[in-house]
């Protein structure tokens, strides 16, 4: 959840003070389950989700797992261990008005779930099939919900997809709802475009829910088909190191919508209904249509959906230490054509790769957050190190640097 946890205000209103520090020490009832899900790392396709592109993204070995408890009338309260408060609001009044702060994210799965149904036709949920009829909210009972997670906020790992993703797995299964995977992911994306203002795509959802060790997701995002791809990191010795900026962005403002807005005007112009309709041959005409601005940010999609069709290739025919030279260029196109990086990231990766990286890029959304490095298990720690010390001679807040695993994804812990 990219943005700050809010302790006052709206359904987020504090009912009780004093730091939540697991679930008995909130709620009185018994423990009902224990559900977890992970935050992601994009391998490569950034930005290209919302624009009916492809992405290759991966679950982490980060996770946020949310304990909960079955309550006797009709109220979601929500807590955790980084806000004082508990945040509560009705079954019967669930609407994304009402929501604000972190706990929309929470609250805001709940209300996606009931409109489900009248939502069917729409594109994610047409395409993620299932028949959403059947979800009924008027009669399942309230939870009790205490929110862990050593995913870093703010960091372009989707600390938000995980909170969602961890909270829709438990509220379908102890409301006993029949939402498969891919609908749950167009859930999770409802919720975060709607309650919370954000207007992303349906990447992180789908990586979290659909994530299996050493593997990335291969996910179409127009017509929701995905293929898990044996990334074979384990097998080639290779590990993906985090740098965490600590620059931190939020979604919900600023530069993210302008360059959807960008991406929206560009299809218009060139009289598709996305830029997935372009190829890279279409670039040439792009150019001339285009002021330049829209073109650069228009091939900037155009060129990474065909970055992502060459990763999964090259991986599948050549091996992961094939790829770097993709991740490498894909940071470029970021940087110059769709302007989302900031100095610490490109800082970041070159520096990486100066030091002997296989590929680096930044990941996530961009203005802030982390950037990747696909690097060699024995020059891990040469890169980390040498990546700190570039950070500190450049006057930067130090990074945090870790390295993440491909791994599972939303599962029942307890």
């Amino acid at each position: 959840m990219d943005t700050t946890p809010d302790t006052a205000g709206g359904a987020g209103r504090a009912t009780e003070t004093g730091h939540a520090r697991d679930f008995a020490s909130v709620f009185d009832g018994p423990v009902a389950g224990r559900w977890s899900a992970p935050g992601r790392a994009n391998l490569i396709g950034e930005h290209t989700d919302y624009n009916d592109g492809f992405v290759f993204p991966f679950a982490i070995d980060r996770r946020t797992v949310v304990t909960v408890g079955v309550r006797d009338d009709r109220l979601l309260r929500v807590a955790s261990t980084f806000d004082e408060g508990v945040h509560e609001i009705s079954l019967d009044e669930l609407d994304p008005a009402r929501m604000d702060g972190w706990s929309a994210y929470v609250f805001g799965i709940a209300w996606a779930l009931s409109v489900a149904p009248t939502r069917a036709a729409s594109p994610s949920f047409a395409a993620a099939g299932g028949d959403l009829s059947t979800i009924d909210l008027s009669s399942v009972p309230g939870l009790d919900l205490f929110v862990t997670s050593d995913v870093p906020i703010g960091a372009g790992l989707s600390s938000s997809a995980a909170l969602e993703c961890s909270v829709a797995v438990a509220m379908t299964e102890l409301w006993d709802l029949d939402v498969n995977r891919a609908a749950l992911a167009a859930v999770g994306q409802l919720s975060e475009n709607e309650a919370v203002g954000a207007p992303t795509g349906i990447m992180d959802q789908s990586a979290s829910l659909l994530g299996q060790a050493d593997s990335a997701v291969f996910l179409d995002c127009r017509s929701l088909d995905a293929d898990v791809v044996d990334l074979g990191f384990d097998a080639a010795g290779l590990e993906i190191l985090v740098v965490d900026t600590h620059v931190e962005h939020a979604h919900a403002t600023g530069g993210y919508v302008d360059r959807r807005t960008s991406c929206e005007r560009g299809a218009e112009a060139l009289g598709v209904s996305s830029l997935r309709d372009l190829d890279v041959d279409d670039l040439t005409r792009a150019a001339e249509v285009l002021d330049d601005e829209t073109f650069r940010r228009v091939r900037h999609v155009v060129t990474e959906n065909q970055r992502v069709l060459d990763t999964v290739r090259t991986l599948r025919t050549d091996g992961a230490e094939a790829i770097g030279a993709l991740l490498d260029a894909s940071h470029v196109s970021m940087r110059d054509d769709f302007e989302i990086s900031v100095p610490e990231l490109d800082l970041a990766v070159s520096t990486a790769q100066a030091a002997g990286a296989v590929g680096a890029r930044m990941t996530g959304g961009g203005f802030g957050g982390s950037a990747i490095a696909l690097v060699r298990s024995a020059d891990r720690d040469a890169v980390a190190s040498a990546v700190t010390a570039a950070f500190a001679e450049a006057g930067f807040t130090a990074p945090t640097v870790f390295t993440v695993h491909p791994a599972e994804g939303a599962r029942r812990d307890a």
